[in-house]
């Protein structure tokens, strides 16, 4: 897995080149400005980007509006986002350009290693990882939405695993149930939100952007 850093704070862009290259993955390049990573991009073609979502210069979403453009450039890239704090706008202004590949973390989630390790990997492998308290805070604000009222408070627990990023078998053993149980409630929720079989629509990623966002379900 060869690893882009970008992240203003060289204490905290070093610190975290140590950490990855001491777990035996190839970090090819470290940049603390939106430029620069914008050129370790094209130049070492690497896997994966852990970008900072406040950047030079203005410190308010470079990090954001330079990780869509390196996806522009590379659409095969994976990108992990980390923030200092839950930024609701900036974590489904991502989402809703491609869940694949993504991911979205608080930086004191770094400190946990096995987690950190562990988004980082699925969001590598196509995947989605988003942090446990952006979907706790995303889950207070769309309470409201009529069509996610409909779950039982164990499949909204189901959903927001599925946020998460979390996969059947991951879910089953989070909650301690069956992966046939999983299937079951995944099957309902898809159905409560009017998510339909379609060729068009991956209905799991349907299911957690509508989700994220409280809105209405992309269709597209």
């Amino acid at each position: 897995m060869r690893i882009v850093i970008a992240e203003d704070d060289a204490l905290l862009r070093e610190g975290l080149a140590l950490l990855l290259r001491a777990e035996g993955l190839d970090v090819v390049a470290t940049a603390g400005d939106p430029e620069a990573f914008l050129e370790a991009v094209d130049v070492e073609r690497p896997d994966v980007a852990i970008v900072d979502v406040r950047m030079p210069p203005t410190h308010t979403d470079e990090g954001i509006v330079v990780a869509v453009e390196a996806r522009r450039r590379r659409p095969d890239l994976a990108v992990l986002v980390l923030s200092a704090y839950v930024e609701q706008a900036f974590a489904t202004s991502l989402l809703v350009r491609g869940s694949a590949r993504l991911g979205y973390l608080l930086k004191e989630r770094v400190g946990r290693v096995e987690e950190f390790l562990g988004a980082l990997h699925r969001v590598a492998e196509g995947g989605t990882a988003i942090d446990p308290e952006v979907v706790a805070q995303l889950l207070t604000r769309s309470r409201s939405d009529d069509r996610l009222r409909r779950l039982t408070p164990r499949e909204r627990e189901v959903l927001a695993l599925m946020a998460e990023g979390l996969g059947n078998a991951a879910i089953a053993e989070r909650l301690v149930v069956s992966d046939g149980a999983v299937h079951k409630h995944i099957r309902s929720i898809f159905a409560k939100l009017d998510l339909a079989p379609t060729d068009r629509t991956d209905r799991r990623v349907a299911a957690v952007l509508h989700y994220l966002e409280g809105g209405t379900p992309r269709r597209s």
